[in-house]
């Protein structure tokens, strides 16, 4: 598969940050600037890249060229300096580049609280421009993992009016996985020609569908990001209405797109071995079915049930019942099924209606719960809200994981 972008290059370099010796610095740079969009952790003690990068993009959000990314050290709660050493990061990657110097947003990821390894990161920055290529994504996304197993990339097409337009992106994200923006880091790249205004949007959009639905284990990092570029060559007619089909085309490819990379997440989380897909549907509204899908996906009895096979509905009820939404028990219905594809589904089986337990067959639902894949529906009938979100067990491995993280 081919996720060259019109105008688009990514490199990787072993900088030294990781004591693997990996590579662990990634540059993606566009040949002509680019309008920038981006969404950002909520998290109170944000990076010292997020912080950067917010400053940047209020700044200069239509003349970006390039995101430059390392991993081993998140550059987070590193106060001052911290920050001077993310600007800098920036400044030397515009030089070399040929750019000008407000032009390379930053991203970081590793451990929290310790600084920059700035004569190595500086080093490298020369060597991971020179090395830049259209066919670059897969190393650059390999370079950024830290306890991911394994890359996470996605490319999509779109037709907008006579012109092809292309989106790639790249991720990473196993643990520290939690809506409130985007739990993860992402730098997608599309060679659209569209508004910075709309871009924006158009991310935000995509964003609350994909990225802002997923859950490995409730902790929102501080160095969530998604950044998205556009180098306006594809050639189209710019898109500058809401209501257009041409942004139309683009939102919906773009969602589909953030969508692909932020299950890949989930099903690359620390320690997963089952990949648990949460429906809420006939809630009041779909923020209320968001509320409960999201209390129930985050939920450790229910996540700890996943990862035992034990189709313990109760606590998939308790949790709905605890979300803080309008709910009426007597109305209730809940439904199972397993299988990672249409081939290997077990069946959807229903386990309650109106609140209470149906003679369903305990051995089927066992059945159901052992699948890698899970899928839990639960229906509130009392209005047309609906919200999915995508989650995943809660396993001994990541504890021993995140037990000795630093070490």
């Amino acid at each position: 598969m081919s996720f060259i972008v019109k105008g688009f290059d990514a490199s990787a370099v072993a900088a030294g940050i990781k004591k693997s010796g990996a590579p662990d610095l990634a540059l993606v740079a566009s040949r002509v600037p680019c309008r920038a969009a981006a969404v950002f952790t909520r998290n109170l003690f944000p990076a010292a890249p997020v912080i950067f990068d917010r400053q940047l993009l209020a700044f200069n959000p239509d003349s970006i060229y390039a995101v430059l990314i390392n991993a081993g050290c998140a550059n987070a709660c590193t106060g001052a300096e911290g920050t001077a050493n993310a600007r800098q990061s920036s400044e030397q990657a515009s030089l070399h580049l040929g750019a000008h110097e407000h032009s390379v947003l930053v991203m970081s990821t590793g451990v929290i609280g310790v600084q920059l390894p700035m004569e190595k990161l500086l080093a490298a920055i020369p060597k991971v421009v020179e090395t830049l290529t259209p066919e670059g994504w897969t190393a650059a996304a390999n370079a950024i993992l830290t306890t991911d197993t394994r890359p996470k990339l996605a490319t999509r097409t779109v037709t907008l009016g006579d012109a092809r337009g292309v989106i790639t992106g790249i991720a990473k994200g196993a643990g520290m996985i939690h809506p409130n923006m985007a739990t993860m880091l992402s730098v997608i790249a599309t060679d659209a020609f569209i508004t910075q205004p709309l871009l924006q949007q158009a991310l935000a959009e995509a964003n609350e569908l994909s990225f802002n639905r997923i859950s490995v284990d409730g902790d929102t990092s501080t160095n969530d990001t998604v950044i998205v570029l556009a180098n306006a060559l594809a050639d189209n007619e710019e898109i500058v209405e809401a209501s257009s089909a041409d942004y139309i085309a683009f939102v919906a490819a773009l969602t589909e797109l953030c969508t692909e990379l932020a299950q890949a997440v989930v099903r690359d989380g620390e320690g997963v071995t089952r990949f648990v897909t949460v429906h809420v549907r006939g809630a009041v509204s779909d923020a209320e079915a968001h509320q409960a899908a999201n209390t129930v996906a985050t939920s450790p009895l229910v996540k700890t049930a996943c990862f035992g096979g034990d189709a313990n509905w109760g606590r998939i009820l308790a949790a709905v019942g605890r979300a803080g939404i309008q709910v009426e028990p007597e109305r209730c219905d809940l439904f199972i099924d397993g299988g990672p594809d249409a081939a290997t589904r077990r069946g959807e089986l229903q386990l309650v209606a109106g609140g209470v337990p149906l003679p369903y067959s305990e051995m089927a639902a066992t059945e159901i719960f052992a699948q890698p894949e899970i899928d839990v529906r639960v229906e509130l009938a009392l209005g047309e809200g609906a919200a999915t979100v995508w989650t995943s067990d809660l396993s001994y491995e990541y504890v021993r994981i995140n037990g000795d993280y630093r070490t």
